[in-house]
């Protein structure tokens, strides 16, 4: 008897030239659905539609789903390697160390905080990870990168205490690192130096992170530079962090590069910090039909061993069916209840189903095993993973938030939430997973160790040993001596130039001596998210070529033209595309290579300047934290600078971002030889013996504009923030003149205005960093306060300006300079800056427009001298007449 009804009979033959054929076909296939099974069905029809393409006939699966099952079937799994009773017991130790050490700190009443639920769900995975894949560096191999889940640190915590390598005062101290040895809350390279590798709690940041990670070693490989091709790439994600765009935005790019070296293990514990991931729908089958899209490879690990023997007496195929149904809140639901809901609401849905588990009682129901809990399932699964040949995997597992935590958390919407646990939980707790700890015990909290002679003790180290060793593990510093240029190195662009230049222009050809110095010229990366031509890079393209690991299978439109575009396996470009995410990810990698590899590599990623901060920051951050070195170049600065492209385009705040970055450098050169001297000045600090861990960001500009000769006497003034360029003599009072970037081509033209014009002597500075300047005033005063009784420190500024009246005049805002207000020696400052949103115009017009041209310093320098009495308020007047300022118009900061 056919399983279809009539009408869907009446359907084929209607649509059939032969419906009696068409009927035996289908009469076929649920004959072999009754007496063999769905999963024997689908196996012949996927053998029939093989077949079919083998005619050249395609069958288009509109579907990129398959059953919510188990990629890798019973039959296919592999025999675990390890003895599973002590790995039970070692995990069910690290579990219970890391909740122990969050309510110690909770029971000190410090407001801490602390997470236990999101490591109970992953525990086992973990557990699994370390015994048998997580591979460590040592002086024969480099180990394998794993970006660690933030919210579980304190499992990887636990399980480094158990080791022996952290202590349990440093545990005791767990959120506590003001005073005393303690533990950060999440990965943070700043914080444990030697610890963490990379910073992952910003979450979306490592998904992106680990791809173009991927790539780098790569690129290290192809370029044959490094071995790197036996590193494998963990990143751990949570469901919930895969809505991040950062998360999904860069996966093909994974697929496109062939990254078989990168692993994503997603943790679908089907929650979110407040509640269910999707609950009307199934986020494994969402990611699934993502991931498959881009071309990965996928791995789902749904049930555990205990379902095995009822997907085997499912011939039917209800069950599967039951399975494609249930919806992830419900899933979430049925954790948080108990065996007899899920006999009822699961298992009852179906006659078939419910007959299925009727031998069964609610405790055997209720054990039922989700696959991320199944240590023999999750080896497996890695064991696959890395076996890819040429596509990236992604590892979708199947948990339980807040697992082994009972009634109080398990599967609850407030699982993220929970910080704290009763001594009736802590006990069912030791019950559930076998700890030798007795119940009298229990309220003293007290941390599970295993004696050197102990099996656990010694199962664990050997693991690890033949690994080798012991993760997270990081190098603070590379062990290798770099040959860097020094400042005569660059003397073809030292010497006086005869015509005008810019200093993105100076910057390209800065690049190329680097490019050619013998020492670092392979460790150079020149990195672009687009947009080189903009830049006048396009020359690199044919000298050093653009990094593809494909190479090039077309020819180039321009192949006949000498810059023509050039792809290469080995080439040393980074050409991102339009991606600053990706462009930045890629320079952390190289800017951290230096750690992760103990081979250094130095960056310049050159980009937009209004393209940075703003769209980057959280990496900007993580690259603090990561102790990220290289070079970031903000080019085509500055508000007024970049004439024509308007308000999306025109910088005026980069600045005044990057300062929020505590190791961040940052400078605003205005002259060829001040971009020298900091590029050269960096390489020695970040690469040679003091290995400083800081980054620099430094702006260029587009406009070509004289350059006066370089003084040796400069190079400390430009380094610390400032030196005196130039001075002009009057008779009527002095005025001290600051400027940077291009602006201090207008602070020039004001200086001579006031001497011509108005026979005023002025100063004229060279700023190269008011953040440098500001830090170092912010410095002298906190020692100044701490040691009252010394003899004062002196800010940098203070010794190099004096007391007269001082005007500041940049093409960013108004607070950029205004930083070192409390620093300066003069009686008066008065700031011009480029508050308010960008415009299209000419470099004139904008420069007018947003009062910072000569004329508006002019007028600012004789307003300070008003104010001191050395000039009458008139002659202020006549010059805003003269100069034609027009005063009722609108402050440009609120147009």
């Amino acid at each position: 008897m056919s399983f279809l009804g009539n009408s869907c009979v009446r359907d084929y033959c209607n649509k059939d030239i032969d419906s009696i054929e068409t009927l035996e076909w289908i009469e076929s296939i649920e004959s072999v659905i009754k007496r063999e099974g769905t999963h024997r069905a689908k196996f012949i029809i996927s053998k029939v539609i093989e077949k079919m393409a083998d005619h050249g006939i395609h069958y288009k699966n509109k579907s990129l789903n398959t059953d919510y099952i188990n990629t890798i079937s019973v039959k296919n799994e592999l025999k675990y390697p390890g003895n599973l009773k002590i790995e039970k017991r070692i995990c069910a130790a690290v579990r219970w160390n890391a909740i122990i050490m969050v309510l110690r700190a909770y029971k000190k009443k410090l407001d801490l905080g602390g997470h236990l639920s999101s490591f109970q769900s992953a525990a086992t995975i973990y557990e699994v990870c370390f015994n048998h894949f997580f591979r460590a560096s040592n002086k024969l191999l480099h180990g394998d990168f794993i970006y660690f889940q933030g919210h579980i640190s304190p499992g990887i915590y636990s399980r480094a205490f158990l080791e022996g390598r952290l202590s349990e005062k440093e545990l005791n101290n767990f959120r506590q690192e003001v005073s005393g040895k303690g533990l950060p809350s999440y990965p943070h390279p700043r914080l444990m130096p030697n610890f963490w590798q990379f910073p992952t709690v910003s979450m979306g940041l490592s998904p992106i992170n680990a791809i173009y990670q991927a790539k780098f070693l790569k690129y290290l490989e192809n370029r044959s530079l490094k071995k790197t091709n036996a590193i494998k790439i963990y990143a751990f994600l949570g469901d919930g962090e895969m809505d991040e765009p950062e998360s999904k935005g860069a996966i093909t790019i994974a697929s496109r590069d062939q990254l078989n070296n990168l692993i994503y293990v997603i943790n679908c514990n089907l929650q979110r910090l407040d509640g269910p991931v999707i609950g009307n729908g199934k986020i494994i089958n969402e990611l699934e039909s993502f991931f498959y899209g881009a071309g990965w490879k996928v791995i789902k690990v749904i049930w555990g061993d205990r379902w095995d023997v009822l997907l085997k007496k499912d011939k039917s195929g209800k069950l599967i069916q039951l399975m494609n149904e249930t919806v992830d809140g419900d899933y979430q639901n049925f954790k948080s209840k108990d065996g007899a809901y899920v006999r009822k609401h699961f298992f009852g849905k179906y006659s078939e189903t419910k007959k299925l588990v009727e031998d069964m009682s609610d405790e055997e129901i209720w054990l039922l095993n989700r696959g991320g809990h199944d240590p023999k399932k999750i080896f497996s699964a890695f064991k696959k993973a890395q076996s890819s040949k040429n596509k990236p995997v992604v590892i979708l597992f199947h948990t339980i938030k807040g697992y082994g935590l009972g009634d109080l958390a398990e599967g609850k919407n407030i699982a993220h939430q929970v910080k704290n646990m009763s001594i009736k939980h802590l006990k069912y707790f030791c019950h559930r997973f076998h700890l030798p700890i007795k119940d009298q015990d229990i309220p003293a909290l007290p941390y599970i160790t295993f004696a050197k002679d102990s099996v656990e003790y010694q199962y664990l180290h050997k693991k690890r040993t033949d690994l080798g060793g012991y993760i997270p593990h990081r190098l603070s510093k590379f062990t290798e001596i770099l040959t860097l240029p020094k400042l005569e190195d660059f003397q073809s662009i030292l010497i006086k130039q005869k015509k005008n230049s810019s200093t993105t222009m100076i910057f390209v050809r800065i690049l190329n001596i680097l490019l050619n110095f013998p020492g670092i010229k392979n460790r150079i990366v020149p990195i672009i998210a687009d947009e080189a031509r903009t830049f006048g890079i396009e020359g690199l393209f044919r000298k050093i070529g653009i990094y593809n690991s494909n190479g090039q299978k077309y020819v180039p439109q321009d192949k006949n033209q000498f810059l023509y575009y050039k792809e290469h396996k080995s080439g040393q470009i980074l050409q991102e595309g339009i991606s600053e995410l990706g462009a930045v990810s890629s320079w952390l990698s190289a800017g951290t290579s230096y750690s992760n590899l103990n081979y250094p590599m130095i960056p310049f990623y050159i980009y937009y300047s209004m393209f940075g901060f703003q769209r980057i920051g959280d990496l900007c951050w993580a690259a603090g934290d990561q102790q990220a070195r290289g070079f970031l170049i903000g080019a085509t600065s500055g508000r007024t600078t970049l004439n024509g492209e308007g308000l999306q385009h025109e910088d005026g705040h980069s600045h005044i971002h990057f300062l929020t970055v505590p190791n961040c450098i940052s400078y605003d050169p205005a002259y060829s030889y001040e971009l020298i001297v900091i590029i050269q000045h960096g390489l020695d600090r970040m690469y040679g013996i003091h290995q400083d861990n800081v980054y620099y960001y430094i702006t260029t500009m587009n406009e070509s504009y004289y350059v006066p000769d370089f003084n040796i006497d400069f190079k400390e003034g430009i380094i610390k923030g400032i030196y005196k360029l130039n001075s002009l003599d009057g008779t009527v009072g002095k005025v001290q003149l600051m400027g940077s970037g291009s602006i201090l081509c207008s602070v020039n033209e004001a200086a001579k205005i006031l001497c011509d014009d108005y026979s005023i002597s002025s100063d004229i500075y060279s700023v190269t960093s008011f953040t440098e300047l500001a830090r170092n005033g912010q410095d002298c005063d906190r020692w100044n306060m701490l040691h009252p009784t010394e003899k004062p420190k002196i800010p940098y500024i203070a010794q190099v300006m004096n007391k007269a009246p001082a005007v500041a005049a940049t093409d960013y805002m108004k607070l950029f300079a205004d930083q070192v207000r409390n620093y300066i020696p003069a009686i008066t400052y008065r700031v011009l800056g480029t508050d308010g949103f960008g415009r299209s115009d000419s470099r004139k017009n904008l420069r007018s427009y947003f009062e910072v041209d000569a004329y508006y310093i002019v007028i600012a320098a004789l307003t300070e001298l008003s104010k001191c009495c050395i000039i009458d308020k008139q002659v202020v007047y006549d010059a805003i007449l003269k100069f034609n300022i027009n005063i009722k118009k609108v402050n440009p900061r609120l147009v």
